[in-house]
């Protein structure tokens, strides 16, 4: 039997030897040079060409000047490169951000690809234990693409067969710390593709004043900061509910402010209002003269305002029956938005047990309800635990500002966020690189998105009541 197996026939297949093990080594077959050769130079034209589409600019600068160098010298070669240059330096200062869009990102994501990832990608893909060792060949997830903006680098990752979304999101801190990055995190584009985001630099470390009141009245979604990547934060209020988790001094009153700033127009004239429930009366109440008789502090009062709130929610829904399935704002049927501060106090802290059942079936009512004709609740908690906030998961929108535990992020943005990158337990609790930062989780897209709130302090917000008594 032993004669028929190819390769190297052992000497001695019987020892008296305990420990010597019987090897058994297969026939090797003598591949010819030209076929090597043809590999080689097939992946060798292959990677060429994903370089050449991967990273435009960086072959026209190189081979432009090279080519003319050979065809006609290089004094001609200088003469026609250096207009060039003069023209592409005179355009970075004219124009920086079409420059740094087409050419000067491009530039650096070839930098980055180059120096960093591509450099690094080995060790830090077989030290993270994301790369695979099978019959003695490793594999590698895929390096595809690289995209620099100016504040963070984002990579395009094709993953190994077999491998999941979570695999990558256990190691966050693993491939921040191998790449440099503060922190990393990952999205899914595809069925087998994700990105991984690498801040190089934090563009919310300073705080936002607050933002000016629109001048013309609207009730979609209002601006109320900025996002990491410098776009404008809008929050949609109108269609949906919103919860905000926050530690004390994180921020949930710039939030609140910035939201009532961007509706203020709307209240005016007649599309919205807004009902406020402040049973610690020290956020809402520097303006409860913009809400009026809509203003409650004690917790009987605040269980009345809720009940009265839905009554007028299965009015229109009595309405509404047959006829539409979404509501537009008007003056007979204004969006009506509740705004709740520290919810905890009317739910979980209220020791009155009957009221606090109401509050809780009223809240339930209006989260379940209220969508489709016009109410909408913007309710704020410091803790999110489940036996504080027994209906948190009725708000198809999060935001988690600066909390205690990192259990608490998941709870608040759903299982699986805080690998994903949403690091709401580490932002800084001093109040000038920290508080109104935090993370939004829409009902619209799984993957949580930082920004960071205007402040409004309470000087904008006597002026804001000031401009709506001189209004009125």
């Amino acid at each position: 039997m032993l004669k028929k197996m190819p390769g190297d026939e052992p000497h001695r297949i019987i020892s008296t030897t305990p420990d010597t093990a019987v090897v058994f080594k297969p026939a090797v077959v003598q591949t010819p040079a030209i076929i090597t050769l043809v590999i080689f130079a097939a992946r060798f034209v292959t990677g060429l060409f994903r370089f050449a589409w991967r990273h435009p600019v960086v072959p026209v600068v190189v081979a432009v000047p090279v080519m003319l160098h050979v065809l006609y010298g290089w004094r001609v070669a200088l003469l026609l490169v250096t207009p060039v240059l003069v023209g592409l330096v005179t355009w970075g200062f004219l124009d920086r951000p079409t420059f740094a869009h087409w050419v000067g990102w491009r530039l650096l994501a070839f930098a980055r690809w180059f120096w960093i990832y591509r450099r690094h990608w080995q060790p830090v893909m077989t030290v993270s234990r994301l790369a695979r060792h099978i019959r003695g060949r490793e594999y590698l997830p895929r390096l595809v693409k690289v995209i620099s903006d100016a504040w963070a680098d984002r990579i395009t990752v094709k993953m190994l067969d077999g491998q999941a979304v979570k695999d990558w999101a256990d190691r966050t801190d693993n491939l921040s710390h191998g790449f440099g990055a503060r922190t990393c995190r990952v999205s899914i584009v595809s069925s087998g593709r994700l990105v991984l985001t690498f801040p190089r630099r934090d563009p919310l470390e300073t705080p936002i004043p607050a933002l000016p009141i629109p001048d013309t009245p609207g009730v979609g979604p209002v601006e109320i900061g900025k996002q990491e990547d410098g776009t404008p934060w809008f929050l949609r209020l109108l269609g949906t509910h919103v919860l905000v988790a926050g530690a004390t001094g994180a921020g949930k009153g710039s939030i609140i402010w910035s939201a009532i700033r961007g509706l203020l127009p709307a209240v005016r004239a007649g599309l919205v209002e807004i009902w406020a429930l402040d049973p610690k009366l020290m956020e809402l109440s520097f303006g409860r003269e913009l809400f009026g008789a809509r203003y409650a502090a004690d917790p009987g009062d605040c269980a009345d305002l809720l009940d009265e709130a839905v009554s007028v929610m299965q009015k229109r829904a009595a309405r509404f029956a047959g006829l539409q399935r979404s509501h537009t704002p008007t003056l007979d049927d204004p969006f009506l938005l509740v705004v709740v501060d520290e919810v905890a106090f009317l739910t979980a802290y209220q020791h009155d047990r009957q009221l606090r059942q109401r509050i809780s079936a009223a809240l339930a009512t209006l989260t379940t309800q209220g969508r489709a004709v016009g109410v909408g609740v913007l309710a704020a908690l410091q803790d999110p635990r489940k036996e504080v906030m027994n209906i948190r998961n009725l708000f198809p929108d999060k935001i988690a500002l600066r909390l205690d535990e990192s259990e608490q992020v998941d709870m608040v943005l759903g299982d699986g966020a805080r690998d994903r990158g949403a690091l709401a337990d580490q932002i800084s609790p001093l109040p000038a690189p920290g508080a109104g930062v935090g993370y939004v989780r829409l009902e619209t897209t799984p993957d949580p998105v930082r920004v960071r709130a205007a402040y409004v302090s309470d000087a904008d917000i006597r002026a804001m009541v000031a401009d709506c008594e001189e209004a009125r």
